[in-house]
């Protein structure tokens, strides 16, 4: 039983698949809907502060490593700040929508870009989060899922 809760946990930490991956798969493993959305977000949130905090010092290593790196930082941030507008509501509603990359990773890496506070993109990431798990508990629960869609 631990090692389910455990698969849940850790299915929800990875890059694009998140929670968007972990509620569907802990829902199909027979486990209790609100215990897979805690455990999921709580899987899915853990690695957000580290993010902010020191995406910053990786993309500073990077600019140093190499000319190719830094062209790809330079194109990130440029496209970030193209996009960046209204930006807690919009971070919200980004990582709150349940398809794949745009997740509370990519979330928090427009967010950092963007030179949002802590706070505000804690907040707005766990939000989007929150939203995200509801979406995906109800659509697991309903029996619909993309990993289905796939399979038909």
């Amino acid at each position: 039983m631990l090692t389910k809760y455990l698969s849940v946990f850790f299915i929800s930490m990875v890059p694009l698949i998140e929670l968007r991956g972990a509620i569907p798969v802990g829902v199909a493993m027979g486990l209790p809907l609100w215990q897979v959305y805690v455990i999921a977000i709580i899987g899915n949130m853990l690695p957000i502060p580290f993010i902010i905090v020191y995406i910053r010092r990786i993309f500073h290593w990077m600019r140093r490593r190499s000319p190719r790196l830094n062209a790809l930082v330079d194109k990130l941030e440029k496209k970030a700040h193209l996009k960046g507008r209204g930006l807690p509501w919009a971070l919200l509603l980004f990582v709150g929508i349940p398809l794949p990359g745009t997740g509370a990773w990519t979330g928090t890496l427009a967010a950092s870009l963007l030179d949002m506070d802590f706070k505000s993109s804690v907040r707005a990431c766990m939000g989007g989060v929150l939203l995200a798990g509801c979406i995906m508990g109800a659509l697991s629960v309903l029996g619909v899922s993309a990993f289905g869609a796939v399979a038909a």
